[in-house]
This record gives structure tokens, sequence and C-alpha cells, in this order.
């Protein structure tokens, strides 16, 4: 069972843009990072989707798995 979902959108001036962070937690053995990578997608989505009429030609990018902690894979950070 997930056990924590969390988002943190920050705006950041040099892109100009958002970063969008997600945390995902669960008590079981299985990885939780696909879920974490959709919390990101639909978030973006949702960002685009309020400001499309001031700037349609937003992109969204460099989407990706940060850190992945535990499970039978162990733990992956990316660099």
């Amino acid at each position: 069972p997930i056990t924590k979902v969390s988002l943190e959108l920050q705006p950041d001036p040099e892109l100009p843009g958002v970063r969008i962070e997600a945390t995902v937690k669960t008590t079981g053995q299985t990885g939780v990072e696909m879920e974490a990578l959709t919390a990101v997608s639909v978030a973006a989505l949702t960002v685009y989707d309020m400001v499309k009429a001031v700037d349609k030609g937003m992109v969204i990018s460099d989407i990706r798995l940060a850190l992945k902690d535990g499970g039978k894979s162990g733990r992956y950070e990316a660099e």
C-alpha cells in the first residue's frame, strides 16, 4: 500500500518555469517509481492547462527518476 504521496512545485526563474518533485512512499515490497513519475506528469499537465492561455509554446521536459531507495533493486540516485 502507498503510505505517502506529496508534490512540491517551485518556480524556477532560470528557466522560466516550474520544477515539480513528487515523493511517494510505501510499506510494500514493490517500487512506487511509476506512481511518482505519473504524479509529476499529471502535475505538469495541470500547470500547462492552467497557463496555456498565456503561453501555448510551453514545453514539459526532463521528467525522470531522481531517487529510489529500497526494494529488490536497492538504492538508485540520478547523477
